[in-house]
């Protein structure tokens, strides 16, 4: 399943850079989780910009879902193609936050 979710993720990075998704900022799959029957697949997708990018890129590919989904079809074959369901992995941006948290609350020292 490993494998599987490896080159599904892979294969969609391929796709989603042959979209031009205007006004979504650059958009990057993160990781993909399919599930063990195939019929289901989770794509987690990272998004660099503004709040307002990051929702036009998600409604971006639910939007064009069904061109995403054909694309992969043709890519990859599997007895199923998985019925893929994309979501905002906000783990770097919730990375960087903390980062920023514990900065504060450890200012740099100077040498006097």
């Amino acid at each position: 399943m490993e494998r599987v979710s490896e080159l599904v993720k892979q294969q969609l990075g391929e796709v989603l850079q042959e979209l031009s998704l205007t006004d979504c900022g650059l958009v990057t799959v993160t990781s993909a989780t399919i599930s063990p029957d195939l019929k289901d697949g989770r794509i987690y997708v990272s998004v660099i910009g503004t709040d307002k990018q990051k929702a036009n890129a998600i409604s971006m590919l639910e939007l064009r879902h069904g061109h995403i989904q054909h694309e992969l079809a043709t890519r990859i074959i599997l007895k199923y193609t998985p019925r893929l369901k994309f979501i905002l992995d906000e783990t770097e941006s919730h990375a960087q936050r903390i980062e920023t948290l514990l900065a504060e609350l450890n200012p740099p020292k100077s040498d006097e």
